[in-house]
């Protein structure tokens, strides 16, 4: 039901990770268009979820907070974010050493 406004935003992502997962070089196109389809709306749902919750806290921006408060109820996909978050101050935090 959803319109694709970038078709072909992620298709070489997808295939990679199909080819990282153990499916052939080149998969099948329709696999990779589905995938994707699933992807984009699973990415466009998070955001207007991560929107509610910054909208309910009566700010105009999105933070990361409240894409850590739409992800809560599933601690591997937190954990990631958790991560990726001290991986990014460690790196900020070198960056600020060296120069």
């Amino acid at each position: 039901s959803r319109k694709r406004k970038r078709a072909g935003l992620f298709t070489n992502d997808v295939r990679s990770l199909l080819y990282a997962f153990g499916d052939v070089k080149n998969p099948n196109s329709e696999t990779v268009a589905v995938l994707e389809d699933i992807l984009s709306g699973y990415i466009v749902d998070l955001c207007h979820e991560a929107s509610k919750f910054s909208r309910t806290a009566g700010r105009a921006k999105v933070k990361v907070d409240d894409f850590k408060f739409a992800l809560r109820k599933d601690p591997q996909k937190i954990g990631r974010v958790e991560e990726l978050l001290a991986m990014q101050k460690l790196i900020r935090d070198a960056k600020k050493t060296f120069d």
